[in-house]
């Protein structure tokens, strides 16, 4: 964590420490919009100063923010202004960047405590914007906020990288979908059984020969060279020897004009997204190029460029964790239960899943793959099932254990700068 953020932090936590009840803060709380925001204006002790201020999202309308805080500070004999707002999609990062531009105090207030507290400032569900800002401000108060990251440019670039391949991957897989479940089963459902064996030839089928009677006249010679582009071999051969020899006893639909184009089209499409995503990263992996965490992170079992540029993406800068619970939260791999009544000692803990999925999803692979390819891993793995071999589900229960563990053993190597030992995970 660099200077600045580290004195932003440290000013964080002097915040949240003395802000319930404290007389020197003016609490400025904002509804964030598209083209105007909302400000309520108060105090840590609950007075109202000004319940609304709508301002235009530019410069000028941020200007006028701030000069009423200024003007309030005098008024009341107030040391300290605190700005806070609810992360509404993109639109709340170009006023966070200019108040911090400014070297105000910016803090973020979660979306679902707002929702859950909204009820508790008049006991009804009723939503506007005014009651919006002050049920920022109210949380505020109360010190219920977090600490507003200003990551870095390489790192930033990384995020919005990761979250375009995000947005690639659901549309190849939208994609894959709709072949598969509005093409294959409609003119060729008995493809469908070879499906997984090989992408690349089964759209070359799609593409040019979906229809089972044009396959079934065609030259099994012929058929080989329309759909393959090199040879694999034997087993290659028997596959698509079987698809063959199916399609003459095909129960499928005949293809129309309009349903080759469709299926031309798809998979055209498919293709692009798969050359896009590809390119996203490389771009990615040259990103992650210039981080020491990165070289370190790939010395994990498991842990490959994607997986290893999400862990260094989510986490940034590992000081700024001083406990492995802060790590787990991010991820939402800490365990949480209702407890509650004569049950309470009974009720079993699960995952509460309120960070990151992209995260959990990254580390979980990563401990599957780890537990079935690396010796040490699986070894520690087996020490995890001894005993409890026969419960349903265990063998996912344990890797879950294993994927918070390696996440902390990745966040550890980041801060501490040290490659992976696996001699000293097993000892643990």
């Amino acid at each position: 964590m660099n200077e600045n953020e580290t004195t932003r932090y440290a000013q964080f936590c002097q915040f949240r420490k003395e802000i319930r009840g404290s007389q020197d803060y003016l609490i400025v709380g904002i509804d964030v919009a598209k083209d105007k925001h909302h400000a309520f204006f108060g105090t840590a002790t609950g007075k109202s100063i000004l319940r609304r201020l709508i301002f235009d999202n530019n410069a000028s309308g941020f200007s006028t923010l701030v000069e009423r805080a200024d003007q309030f500070m005098r008024q009341f004999k107030l040391k300290r202004v605190v700005y806070g707002l609810e992360p509404t999609g993109n639109y709340h990062k170009p006023l966070g960047s200019w108040l911090l531009d400014q070297k105000q105090m910016l803090v973020l207030v979660s979306s679902k405590l707002i929702a859950d507290n909204r009820q508790t400032l008049d006991g009804r569900w009723d939503k506007n914007d005014t009651k919006d800002s002050a049920n920022v401000a109210d949380l505020l108060s109360q010190g219920k906020c977090q600490f507003y990251e200003r990551a870095d440019d390489n790192l930033e670039q990384l995020r919005t990288l990761l979250l375009l391949r995000r947005r690639l991957k659901k549309d190849e897989i939208r994609l894959r979908l709709q072949i598969r479940n509005g093409l294959v089963c409609k003119h060729f459902p008995e493809l469908d059984r070879f499906w997984g064996q090989n992408s690349q030839e089964n759209l070359a089928i799609v593409r040019w020969c979906l229809d089972p009677r044009q396959i079934a006249q065609m030259p099994f010679g012929e058929f080989v060279r329309r759909v393959t582009t090199c040879d694999r071999g034997l087993r290659q051969a028997r596959r698509l020897r079987a698809i063959h020899e199916v399609a003459a006893e095909s129960i499928g639909i005949a293809m129309s004009s309009a349903d080759r184009y469709h299926a031309r089209l798809l998979v055209g499409q498919l293709r692009l997204k798969q050359e896009q995503l590809s390119k996203v990263m490389e771009r990615i992996e040259k990103a992650c190029q210039g981080s020491v965490y990165y070289q370190l992170l790939l010395t994990i079992p498991g842990f490959g460029p994607y997986i290893a540029s999400v862990v260094l993406a989510r986490i940034g800068d590992p000081l700024r964790f001083s406990r492995r619970k802060q790590v787990l939260r991010l991820a939402g791999m800490d365990l949480s239960a209702k407890r509650s009544g004569k049950r309470s000692k009974d009720v079993v803990p699960v995952l509460s899943k309120k960070g990151n999925s992209e995260l959990r999803y990254a580390i979980y692979q990563a401990a599957h793959t780890a537990s079935c390819r690396n010796d040490k891993i699986r070894e520690l793995f087996t020490r995890y099932l001894s005993g409890r071999e026969k419960e349903p589900g265990i063998r996912k229960k344990m890797r879950v254990k294993l994927a918070a563990k390696l996440l902390i053993v990745a966040w550890a190597m980041m801060r501490n700068q040290t490659q992976f030992n696996a001699s000293l995970l097993l000892t643990q």
